[in-house]
């Protein structure tokens, strides 16, 4: 801690200070400290995303652009699955508390209930699996600290 500060001239800063003796912080380096480990959308922004924003400094359309392509991949990440669905639950009928007789629930058969399940598991078992295999590698250093500042 004292040498990352010290190295960025911030050993003054109570605030960042005191977010690196955090839980949270300590959580962070826990997780993402390994330089050899699954690589996610996070360490890709912080290795190539600086650099290619300072170049498009200057120029609107393309800041404009790269802000949506940086949408559609937080969105992408956060939603990998887009063809799953949520079903709805269909809004009971006008007047249906009114009904003297409710229907009874019907009587399930053992063995259709039992066919059901095999032909569920028997899917399950030669589907892909859902999540992708993470594949480990060195993580990018990304830009060097002074490129964080606004300049």
């Amino acid at each position: 801690q004292a040498a990352f500060l010290g190295q960025r001239g911030l050993t003054e800063d109570d605030f960042l200070t005191k977010v690196l003796e955090g839980m949270a912080f300590a959580g962070f380096v826990t997780e993402r400290g390994a330089p050899y480990r699954p690589i996610d959308l996070f360490d890709e922004l912080v290795a190539y995303e600086v650099k290619r924003m300072k170049a498009e400094e200057g120029n609107k359309q393309k800041i404009l652009r790269h802000i949506k392509e940086l949408a559609e991949k937080l969105y992408k990440n956060e939603n990998p699955y887009p063809a799953v669905t949520m079903h709805k639950v269909q809004r009971p009928a006008e007047g249906c508390h009114l009904r003297l007789q409710p229907k009874p629930f019907p009587r399930l058969d053992e063995g259709t209930v039992q066919w059901i399940i095999d032909q569920a598991t028997a899917k399950l078992q030669t589907a892909p699996p859902a999540v992708r295999a993470e594949k480990k590698c060195m993580v990018p250093s990304g830009p060097p600290i002074g490129m964080w500042g606004t300049g």
